[in-house]
């Protein structure tokens, strides 16, 4: 799938909060909730196999959770069943993509219209961040990683393309829903760049209660 035009305009949706999956990047599941089981086993008999992750979004007023606006579809690459029947899933990340609506419907799981213009550029090549200083935010990261007893190996994340070090960050750290969301939607990898390093820097500053980390 390497046009817009190949893409549904109707997929399934996991409206899973802190999950966050970027184009080009591969994000592990453990499917086992009956609905997602059947949502899974569904989306695998579609030519695409496509599954969109989407914040939910609590709307006032609402009953049961909303979901923002933009959300990324990934595309089933690899399960394994438990023997107990659950799935251990990875989603290849296609495409963002715009809800539409929400579709009505007899499945357990949710559905919606989606539109797909605008992120053309995500079927593309693996970006490049060209104004990318790598050191200084590694130095940053230390000290993040340091402040929040995590190891890594520096030596991988160093030699890392800019696109896979930067969406692998953004999808595994451990920041809110909303910081996230703002995350899928850089319109760019250097914008996506900025706004991690901006989280990691409120975090190393104590986050809202303001008690620098040591």
């Amino acid at each position: 799938m390497k046009k817009i035009t190949d893409l549904p305009d109707v997929i399934p949706v996991f409206p899973l909060p802190g999950a966050l999956l970027l184009p080009r990047a591969r994000l592990p599941l453990h499917l086992f909730e009956p609905r997602y089981l059947q949502m899974f086993d569904d989306a695998l008999k579609t030519e695409a196999r496509l599954i969109g992750m989407v914040q939910p979004n609590e709307v006032p007023g609402r009953e049961g959770p909303g979901l923002h606006t933009i959300g990324c579809a990934g595309r089933i690459t690899q399960f394994s069943e438990t023997e107990d029947n659950r799935y251990m899933i990875t989603l290849g990340g296609v495409s963002r993509f715009r809800v539409v609506k929400e579709i009505d419907g007899f499945t357990p799981y949710r559905r919606c219209e989606v539109n797909w213009d605008g992120f053309d550029r995500d079927l593309g090549d693996t970006e490049e961040d060209v104004v990318f200083d790598r050191d200084p935010f590694l130095n940053k990261l230390s000290k993040y990683f340091t402040a929040q007893g995590l190891s890594a190996d520096w030596e991988t994340l160093q030699d890392a393309d800019d696109e896979l070090l930067i969406n692998s960050l953004s999808m595994m750290l451990d920041f809110e829903p909303e910081d996230k969301q703002a995350l899928l939607e850089a319109p760019s990898l250097s914008t996506r760049r900025e706004t991690l390093l901006t989280l990691i820097e409120f975090n190393l500053a104590g986050g809202p209660d303001g008690d620098m980390l040591q």
